[in-house]
């Protein structure tokens, strides 16, 4: 009994469950973006010299097959170049655009809650103060000189708010870690949609003089 009596989230009052709620909300998107993000991030420079060796060799079958079994967004980016391999300088830089758009916004997927999370919850904490806070007004003259109910209601006031602040920089701090992530993975897609942009538009020039040559 004592245990409960002495409980944290008990001594907050009710509203201590909607902010569980949205702490527990908050960590589950946050691992799963973490992880995400994670998966996306791939050893960018040797993955783009195994697509241009298997490119300059002509095995473009087996490059498309690289990028296939290679997770995260930048291989399927790479892919969609690779699919308009001998056309236009234009039309290769469109089908990388094109695939970063898609990919951008599933990157940012679910980081927005986060930070909707982060501005809920000090405001949940306020309202657990003032429920708290009119709780003891009507309950003045119940009082008799018991510090006691007093102390309980303060207590569940300071509660509250602690909690809801606690769980707001907590969310924004996982909110700033993700967004640096994703600015980290569209910086890599720039570089890399612009060094596979540059190989597959000269690329073909070498193949048609080189064939050229040996006709001759």
């Amino acid at each position: 009994m004592d245990y409960f009596q002495n409980n944290f989230i008990l001594q907050g009052g009710p509203v201590m469950y909607p902010l569980l709620f949205v702490s527990l909300l908050g960590f589950v998107i946050f691992i799963e973006r973490a992880l995400y993000l994670h998966k996306g991030q791939i050893g960018t420079e040797d993955f783009l010299s195994g697509i241009k060796n298997l490119v300059r060799k002509k095995r473009l079958v087996e490059a498309l097959t690289l990028c296939e079994d290679t997770p995260g967004p930048m291989a399927r980016i790479v892919k969609s170049a690779l699919l308009h391999y001998g056309e236009s300088r234009e039309s290769i830089r469109a089908a990388i655009q094109s695939a970063a758009i898609v990919e951008i916004p599933t990157l940012e997927r679910r980081i927005g809650t986060l930070a909707a999370l982060a501005r809920v919850a000090p405001l949940l904490g306020f309202l657990g103060t003032l429920i708290a806070a009119l709780q003891a007004l009507y309950s003045l003259e119940s009082f008799n000189g018991d510090s006691g109910v007093l102390s309980r209601l303060l207590a569940e006031a300071l509660v509250t708010s602690a909690s809801g602040l606690a769980i707001s920089v907590m969310a924004m701090l996982a909110y700033h870690f993700l967004s640096g992530r994703v600015r980290a993975l569209v910086h890599d897609f720039e570089w890399m949609g612009h060094d596979i942009h540059e190989f597959l538009s000269t690329e073909p020039r070498l193949e048609q003089g080189t064939s050229k040559n040996q006709s001759e």
